[in-house]
């Protein structure tokens, strides 16, 4: 039987992966998550209606409430979606000065994925598949992972 080749020696480890099935994690990331949620939404100038969207169509209701008393557990799309969304903003904020990241998003880009909408329109109608591929172009961009 076939030994699985050993990687050489490295003071760095990968860092371990959350479990978003576990309640108690997706407890303990929730409040910190919806904060950073809508401090970037806050920067970014995007309309409650549009990050409604972002969150996978979260009715007002919730969504309200949500801001009003942000310490509340959320489920695993969500804390998916909202990481994907912080690493668009580290990226762009390495990137960029703050001013032209934070209006990135909103601003109509010629790059081919977009086609001349915004970033925020294709992450809108793509979901989390969009979130994903402009996390990976930005993080290609700086020349991250």
């Amino acid at each position: 039987m076939p030994v699985a080749p050993r990687y050489p020696a490295s003071r760095y480890e990968p860092s371990p992966l959350v479990d978003l099935s576990s309640k108690s994690e997706r407890e303990r990331l929730g409040p910190s998550a919806v904060r950073a949620f809508l401090n970037i939404m806050a920067r970014w100038g995007v309309r409650d209606q549009d990050a409604r969207i972002l969150l996978g169509g979260m009715s007002n209701g919730h969504f309200y409430e949500m801001k009003k008393k942000p310490a509340r557990t959320l489920d695993a799309d969500t804390l998916t979606r909202i990481s994907y969304l912080v690493g668009i903003f580290k990226a762009l904020n390495i990137l960029y000065s703050e001013k032209i990241a934070d209006a990135w998003v909103t601003r109509p880009n010629s790059n081919r994925i977009f086609a001349g909408a915004t970033p925020l329109a294709y992450m809108m109608k793509g979901g989390l598949a969009a979130m994903g591929v402009v996390r990976r172009l930005l993080d290609a961009r700086r020349g991250g992972m």
